[in-house]
């Protein structure tokens, strides 16, 4: 029993001698709990290196990966939603608007930008989830629709990373009326023949699915993100069964043709390189801006 009596008196460390461990050092996989450092999980491009949980990441990180040696130009980084329907209860969307640019550091819930992804110029998109839980309001489909004009003007391929929560409801049909407007500038996209990539991550639901995140030449999504329109409770809720195993993740939509491939983060600029080579050879863009 020598094992667990201490033999020496006095071995205690003081409450005001203990050190807490500091915070933001350490980041714990949401999936299987192991924790690693947080330079280690970033070097990692935010990917649990146990288990290959993907963390949500936000417009920052993915151009940091994608655009090659994380250079771009960012596009209509000013702009901001307005309040054109005037609530009574508006005040409040309002407060939580300044409130969210103040916390993020960032105007709405997308960011655009253009640069080069393996010497290849593009236009990218990238959603960020921490703004009102990446809802897509007027400023959002604002954005897209200009960055997919910057890209038929310039004839260059536009990537659209989608992380959204569905449309902004506190915007009501001015939010609501984005899903046509992205739609009918990614149909002049086409016209135009220039390639089209869509990137699904955990989450994208809502009328962000059912309008730009479905309509790529080529849909893309990270492993184990969770894919669809409604929620898994709201569907259960409707249909009144339960649903298999595995239900809207991005494994399940590939099995039943809803994309085309799955790609994990760090291969994710290659591959993508490798379909734009693909369908536009190795012609360079007729110009450049």
């Amino acid at each position: 029993m020598g094992w667990f009596v201490r033999n020496k008196e006095g071995i205690t460390t003081k409450t005001e001698d203990k050190k807490e461990t500091p915070e933001g050092l350490w980041y714990k996989c949401k999936k299987c709990k192991v924790i690693s450092s947080v330079e280690d999980h970033s070097a990692n491009m935010w990917v649990c290196p146990n288990c290959g949980f993907h963390e949500r990441i936000n417009a920052k990180e993915y151009f940091s990966i994608l655009f090659d040696e994380g250079k771009f130009t960012e596009l209509n980084a000013k702009m901001t939603s307005g309040d054109p329907l005037k609530f009574e209860d508006t005040k409040k969307y309002v407060d939580r608007y300044k409130a969210t640019v103040k916390k993020t550091g960032i105007n709405d819930a997308v960011s655009t930008g253009y640069g080069k992804m393996n010497e290849r110029d593009v236009v990218i998109a990238a959603m960020n989830f921490n703004f009102i839980g990446g809802s897509m309001g007027s400023v959002v489909g604002e954005k897209i629709a200009k960055a997919i004009d910057h890209s038929i003007k310039y004839n260059k391929p536009f990537i659209m990373i989608s992380k959204s929560g569905g449309a902004r409801m506190m915007e009501a049909a001015f939010s609501l009326m984005q899903m046509a407007k992205t739609s009918a500038k990614l149909a002049q996209l086409g016209e135009a023949k220039i390639p089209y990539i869509s990137v699904l991550t955990d989450p994208t639901t809502g009328g962000v699915t059912a309008s730009f995140a479905m309509l790529g030449d080529i849909n893309i999504a990270e492993p184990g993100a969770l894919i669809g329109f409604a929620g898994p409770r709201v569907v259960k809720e409707t249909i009144g069964k339960d649903l298999p195993d595995g239900f809207q993740t991005a494994e399940f939509l590939l099995e039943h043709g809803f994309l085309d491939f799955i790609s994990e983060r760090k291969d994710l600029k290659s591959k993508m390189s490798n379909f734009l080579r693909m369908t536009q050879g190795e012609v360079k863009a007729k110009a450049s801006n």
